[in-house]
C-alpha cells in the first residue's frame, strides 16, 4: 500500500491506477472497471460496448489499458470501434496519455477491439482451443469466442465452414479438431454441428448457438434447444454468447496448461 501511495505522490501513477491497485477496480464517469478480474478468475475483464456510447466505451478502454496494460472490447459497432482505437491508440499509436505506443487490433466483423500496451506481456498457455464454425454467418460469434480464448493465452485454431449440410466437410477436419484440448462449436439454424463434433472428439466441447436461421425455431432457439437436448456429451452457452464460450474454453486451457507444467 505504501509503495502505491508513494508512487501516486511522486506522480509515477495516476489516481485510477492507484485505486485499481488498492481496491481492485478503477472508477470512471463511464462506470467501474474491474482491473483485478484476471488475477481472480483467469479471464481478462471485457468491456461490452452494447448499451454504451462510443465515448463511454473509449473511456473505459483507456482505463483498462492504463490499469492492466490491455483493453478488450466486445460488440463494438463501427463508430465505437473507431472511438476506442483513437482513444487508446492516440497520435501515431501512443496511448491517450502519451505513454509508450500501444498496438490496436480491430475486427469489425467480429465486433472486437483489442489493445495492448507496449510493455504488456500476453499470457501464453500450453493448450489449444479449436473454434469451429458451421457457416460464414456463424463466423462473427465464433470470432468473438476465438479472440477471448486467445486473450486468456490459448493457441486458437479456427476451423470454418464445416456445417452438417455436407458431413464430409466436418469429417475431413476431424483429426485436426481432435488435436485440440477444448473445442467451441458455433452453429445456427438447427444447431446440429456441436452434437456431431462432440461425438467425434474426446476433448470438452462447448456448444455456441448462433441466432442465424428463420421460421419456427429461428434466431437461435432451435440451435439452443438442440444443444441442450444433445445425446453427445457437451456443455452449452446462451445464444450468441461468444465471450462466455471463449472464456470457458480459456479456463479449460488454463487447467490443461497447469497439468502439463513440470
Amino acid at each position: 500500500m505504501r509503495e502505491t501511495l508513494a508512487a501516486l505522490e511522486a506522480g509515477e501513477i495516476g489516481v485510477e491506477e492507484a485505486e485499481s491497485r488498492l481496491a481492485g477496480y478503477a472508477t470512471t464517469d463511464a462506470g467501474r472497471f474491474d482491473a483485478d478480474r484476471e488475477r481472480r478468475r483467469g479471464i481478462p475483464e471485457a468491456i461490452l460496448a452494447e448499451g454504451k456510447t462510443p465515448a463511454e466505451v473509449a473511456a473505459l478502454a483507456t482505463t483498462a489499458l492504463d490499469t492492466t496494460g490491455r483493453a478488450l472490447v466486445t460488440r463494438a459497432d463501427e463508430a465505437t470501434a473507431a472511438a476506442v482505437a483513437s482513444a487508446v491508440g492516440g497520435p501515431e499509436g501512443s496511448t491517450a496519455d502519451g505513454d509508450a505506443s500501444a498496438t490496436v487490433d480491430r475486427d469489425d466483423r467480429t465486433g472486437t477491439v483489442v489493445a495492448h500496451a507496449a510493455d504488456f506481456e500476453p499470457p501464453s498457455l500450453d493448450a489449444t482451443v479449436a473454434v469451429v464454425a458451421a457457416g460464414t454467418a456463424d463466423a462473427p460469434v465464433a470470432g468473438e469466442a476465438a479472440v477471448v480464448a486467445r486473450e486468456v493465452g490459448a493457441t486458437v485454431d479456427r476451423v470454418d465452414d464445416v456445417g452438417v449440410a455436407n458431413l464430409d466437410r466436418i469429417l475431413d477436419q476431424a483429426d485436426r479438431i481432435r488435436e485440440a484440448d477444448a473445442v467451441v462449436v458455433a452453429a445456427g439454424r438447427e444447431g446440429a454441428l456441436p452434437t456431431v463434433v462432440a461425438g467425434l472428439v474426446d476433448a470438452p466441447v462447448i456448444a455456441l448457438p448462433v441466432s442465424t436461421g428463420y421460421g419456427v425455431g429461428g434466431e437461435g432457439v432451435a440451435a439452443l434447444e438442440g444443444a441442450l437436448q444433445s445425446c453427445s456429451v457437451l456443455t452449452t452457452v446462451n445464444v450468441d454468447a461468444g465471450f462466455v464460450a471463449g472464456a470457458q474454453a480459456g479456463l479449460i486451457a488454463r487447467a490443461v496448461d497447469a497439468a502439463r507444467a513440470p
